[in-house]
């Protein structure tokens, strides 16, 4: 898809911020840099070689997927598992352990069920822009002009983080994300 080299300077992706080409502030560059060493140089470097070295080893049978089967060492595990009556969660769109598998479910459920209550009560993108409009004294046409104004900025960036953390819209043409 793309070189190494590429990837280190491409801003729409982790990679870079880990290396400091870019600056992204929900991640957290400190704490991934400290597994690879106590200075951010030479952190950076051994992550860097890290990534090298695991592009060299190309894709890996025992990384791909998740779900129950992997997760739990096979399918004998897993016979073995039921046969003890022990239950466990799986999810093949999630990598990890049963316990994870449940917690990331768990909280997928909590957001839909936020978006239902909040589309429940009426509370749509055309209803959420009103709200928004009142609350910075704008109305919909100076909200949805393309006005560099701080004020109209601030407030299309609420809209915007509010539709898609609140709502589930990821772009106009999509109706529903989950």
């Amino acid at each position: 898809m793309v070189s190494l080299a590429e990837l280190d300077h491409y801003e729409f992706c982790g990679h870079g911020v880990i290396l400091g080409k870019h600056q992204k502030d929900l991640q957290d560059v400190d704490k991934l840099l400290g597994m690879f060493g106590k200075r951010f140089a030479a952190a950076r470097r051994n992550y860097r070689a890290y990534v090298e070295q695991g592009i060299e080893l190309g894709r890996r049978p025992d990384l791909i997927g998740g779900g129950l089967v992997r997760s739990s060492g096979g399918w004998q595990a897993v016979k073995s598992m039921r046969r003890l009556r022990i239950h466990a969660k799986g999810d093949e769109r999630i990598l990890g352990e049963s316990d994870f598998v449940l917690q990331v479910l768990k909280e997928h459920n909590e957001q839909l069920e936020k978006r239902t209550r909040i589309r429940t009560h009426g509370v749509d993108p055309q209803r959420a822009a009103a709200r928004i409009g009142e609350i910075f004294g704008l109305t919909l046409d100076e909200l949805s002009q393309g006005s560099r104004q701080r004020a109209v900025v601030k407030a299309r960036s609420v809209l915007c983080y509010w539709a898609v953390k609140e709502l589930g819209i990821l772009r106009p043409e999509t109706k529903e994300s989950d």
